[in-house]
């Protein structure tokens, strides 16, 4: 009687029939849009998916990334690593998660905009990025190195946060912290320089922010004005990790040529090996301009420009004080070598008379008051951004892509090349 009554309760009605029908027709249809997304949504029916008709499409439906069909798989990820391996879309987010409401920057991939995600209604930065012109370039590698580095900025406060990114066919998403303080650069063309007490704030939440970077083998590189963000409070927030070289760890060395002009340490332009001093540059630099209004050696002509940063000898004018003339000293010293911070990185700077009036405690913890509010008045407030990117249309095509497309040669690449940028932070974070 048990075997008749659990058979009679696997028989399919008319009823379920058609129900079964007609997922197996939606499947179909769903197909170009991605199994992912339909076998998520399959998941989500309690009903639908019990039936083991369901259970068996579930089953052999699951699309395998080709590092789950080795022959001996890698160990599944621990809670605090929920990583989406590959192309599979995130189940946290999609592009039609969000209004994109404004274009808010550019660069040689994309775009950033002021996103406003439907559900939760909070705001964020939404990094967008071709993945065609990534490969064109061959800078995939600098692409996952960002996220990478972004995964390991949750703990710090002058690092922006990433909340996920996914990845549609032909783009990828970084979901970060909204800031809309404004640029450094932005506030330092209004203002052409700052007054000591102000920039040597600035100084201490940047080198804070780079010693953390440091503390987990990472140089950031490309330290200038225009990565430099204000939050809504005035704080400083370092963002753009693209140019970040991982594992690089305590007197340890790289050599890839990069950064911009008028930041680049002598060492990197002698195309010599050079160390995390190279951020310690960068940071001396970014402290004479705001002190300046230009950088150290300066000029329009870039050969001649590179000219002086090799050899000639930094000059400072006498309207700053003497500590500021000697921390200026000891980060911009041509021999990396010689360099404050060369010894003992970022203790060197913390330590160094310049910041004696800093409560490094108080800083981490924000309980300085920011020498300058930026007063936006909301997420809505676009003040402090450079109307060029603010009043260009945001395109049609940021949040979708295309409804169909051929499993080309160009796709296989782009889904190979950014395995695992899928991102998305363990559950028990949701609110």
């Amino acid at each position: 009687m048990t075997v008749k009554t659990e058979a009679a309760r696997d028989t399919l009605t008319y009823s379920r029939m058609r129900g079964m029908v007609a997922i197996l027709i939606a499947f179909m249809k769903q197909r170009r849009m991605g199994l992912n997304n339909f076998i998520q949504k399959i998941a989500n029916n309690s009903y639908a998916c019990k039936h083991p008709e369901v259970q068996s499409i579930l089953k052999i439906s699951q699309p395998q990334e080709p590092e789950l069909m080795n022959a001996n798989p890698s160990p599944p990820p621990s809670p605090s690593q929920q990583i989406n391996l590959g192309p599979s879309s995130n189940p946290h987010a999609k592009p039609s998660d969000f209004h994109f409401l404004k274009v808010i920057g550019k660069g040689s991939f994309g775009k950033v905009l002021l996103a406003r995600h439907k559900a939760e209604e909070a705001f964020y930065a939404v990094k967008v990025l071709q993945k065609k012109a990534i490969l064109k370039k061959k800078e995939e590698k600098h692409i996952m190195s960002e996220r990478n580095v972004l995964l390991k900025n949750v703990k710090h406060p002058f690092l922006v946060g990433l909340h996920f990114s996914f990845q549609t066919a032909d783009k990828l998403y970084f979901v970060l912290d909204y800031i809309n303080g404004g640029e450094l650069f932005y506030h330092l063309q209004r203002e052409r320089c700052f007054l000591e007490p102000r920039a040597r704030f600035y100084a201490a939440e940047i080198a804070s922010a780079l010693g953390y970077l440091h503390s987990l083998n990472i140089v950031y590189r490309d330290l200038k004005p225009e990565n430099i963000l204000l939050d809504s409070q005035g704080h400083i927030v370092l963002t753009d990790f693209g140019l970040c070289k991982e594992n690089i760890e305590h007197n340890g060395t790289t050599s890839t040529f990069c950064g911009t002009p008028e930041y680049l340490a002598p060492e990197v332009l002698h195309k010599q090996p050079y160390d995390r001093t190279v951020d310690w540059w960068c940071l001396g630099a970014v402290l004479y301009e705001m002190l300046y209004g230009l950088p150290p050696f300066y000029s329009r002509n870039t050969a001649e420009m590179y000219d002086n940063i090799l050899n000639k000898p930094l000059q400072l004018k006498p309207n700053i004080t003497n500590s500021a003339r000697h921390v200026l000293e000891g980060l911009l010293q041509k021999d990396r070598t010689k360099r404050l911070g060369a010894k003992n990185d970022f203790m060197e700077i913390k330590n160094h008379v310049f910041f004696s009036l800093i409560n490094w405690d108080d800083l981490i913890n924000k309980k300085i008051t920011p020498p300058f509010n930026p007063n936006v008045s909301g997420p809505s407030d676009l003040r402090h951004f450079d109307p060029e990117f603010t009043e260009e249309p945001v395109p049609n095509s940021i949040g979708r892509s295309p409804d169909s497309i051929l499993l080309t040669a160009s796709v296989k690449e782009a889904a190979e090349a950014f395995l695992g940028f899928s991102y998305a932070p363990p559950v028990d974070s949701f609110l």
